[in-house]
């Protein structure tokens, strides 16, 4: 299937089309089944700039989220989004008062978006050290390098210095403008969220379309768009995360190159990612981890089991 459909087009740009197919389409039709209802009322914002009490009660917060997402979120998955959680839990957690959280706390707003913020910046190492993408969007922008003909991986500095470092600056730049565009135009963010669903699907559909046909300008592309986005609904059907897929899908490339480049520097053994200790612990991780993640579903079944035997 590979070889065929690189025949048609860039691979990289199978892989764009793939997210927005799997990603995008795939929530479309999800809230075509439960329609959002777009009617909800909005409250009055008054102020917007946190006082000199608010800033006294999120500084811990700040540091500690920023310290906990920059470590999460160089970890395989949603680094980003597994940072939040981790530090609203340690926040509420770490409160005199936890019994506030859920209810207006700025700890548990504060902690978790500067968590958020960190494991989306570090997220990047990963990707721009070893070429390895961390989480789906992550992927996105590998394959969005790989179109521009860069390849992430540990020379990027030297070959890329001027990507490498702009993307650092874009980290400063976009946070600051985050803070002019949100502060005067919050009003209207708030406002576009009354614009009703059936007006929005068109909208994303056109776009989605658009952006993939004006890559190559080429029909196949829409068809290859809505084959994935075929996929990905199945997938959200029976329960099923896509996000596996795709990066498998990305590294899968990597993969077999390196594994046949280790095969080939060792004669043909196989067992030469076992003997060596770097390999081996890192396959002893990989063991583990799996270990560790079906141990709940193992131990429910034998409970299951024991139940029906009573």
């Amino acid at each position: 299937m590979r070889t065929s459909l690189s025949r048609r087009f860039d691979w990289p740009l199978l892989m764009l089309v793939l997210v927005l197919g799997i990603f995008g389409i795939v929530e479309i039709l999800k809230n075509l089944e439960n329609m959002p209802d777009s009617s909800a009322g909005t409250t009055k914002i008054t102020s917007l700039l946190p006082s000199r009490d608010d800033l006294r009660r999120s500084a811990g917060p700040i540091a500690r989220g920023s310290i906990l997402g920059s470590f999460l979120g160089t970890l395989p998955g949603g680094g980003s989004i597994l940072s939040a959680f981790a530090s609203y839990t340690v926040e509420k957690r770490l409160s005199k008062h936890p019994e506030r959280f859920g209810k207006g706390a700025i700890e548990g707003v504060a902690g978790p978006e500067s968590a958020n913020n960190a494991g989306a910046q570090t997220s990047f190492i990963p990707l721009l050290t070893l070429g390895l993408p961390s989480h789906p969007l992550m992927a996105l922008m590998m394959s969005a390098m790989l179109i521009q003909g860069i390849t992430p991986g540990p020379n990027v500095v030297t070959q890329q210095p001027a990507m490498f470092w702009g993307i650092i600056a874009s980290m400063w730049v976009g946070n600051a403008m985050l803070v002019v565009l949100n502060l005067p135009l919050v009003g209207l963010w708030v406002t576009m969220l009354k614009i009703p669903y059936r007006m929005m699907l068109p909208l994303i559909v056109a776009f989605s379309t658009i952006g993939v046909f004006t890559v190559s300008n080429s029909s196949f592309d829409l068809y290859v768009l809505c084959f994935f986005g075929i996929i990905g609904y199945a997938f959200h059907k029976v329960d099923c995360e896509p996000a596996p897929f795709l990066m498998g899908f990305v590294l899968g490339g990597l993969l077999e190159e390196y594994l046949r480049r280790a095969l080939v520097f060792s004669g043909g053994d196989p067992l030469t990612f076992v003997t060596h200790p770097i390999s081996g612990s890192l396959l002893l991780v990989a063991v583990v981890v799996l270990g560790i993640v079906a141990l709940p579903s193992i131990s429910r079944k034998r409970e299951e089991i024991f139940v029906e035997e009573d």
